[in-house]
């Protein structure tokens, strides 16, 4: 049967070292809207809207080790994708910011442009503009 959809996107949990820096990423560099703060068992979850979707930060109570970064290091999920109108902007600000970048700015077919970025604990961001 399959899963029924309750909203067109799907929602993603990112356990963070440092939740000043990554909130500083997130929301004041990327511009994702800080919807609210939640208690949880094993830290706060802060949760970050971005169209339909959600971006949950959780600054747990006791940081675990990071595993593996980088696209080609690991196995699961290894980059979490904004479909986004201003890439150029992004990318600007980004650099100003200091941002590493995993890829630069590039046209990856016609039509499509891309770039991707390493977050505070270096999860990989990525921008995707369609023209």
């Amino acid at each position: 049967m399959g899963m029924n959809p309750g909203k067109n996107c799907v929602d993603i949990g990112i356990v963070v070292s440092d939740i000043k820096k990554s909130l500083a990423f997130y929301e004041d560099l990327l511009g994702l809207k800080k919807i609210g703060e939640m208690p949880l068992w094993f830290g706060t979850m802060h949760r970050m809207g971005f169209g339909d979707s959600f971006v949950k930060l959780i600054d747990p109570k006791v940081v675990p080790p990071a595993g593996p970064k980088g696209l080609q290091h690991g196995l699961g999920f290894r980059y979490l994708t904004f479909q986004v109108s201003n890439i150029d902007e992004i990318c600007a600000d980004c650099e100003k910011a200091g941002v590493s970048f995993e890829i630069k700015k590039q046209e990856l077919m016609p039509g499509v442009t891309i770039a991707m970025v390493n977050d505070p604990d270096g999860n990989v961001v990525e921008f995707v503009q369609r023209a």
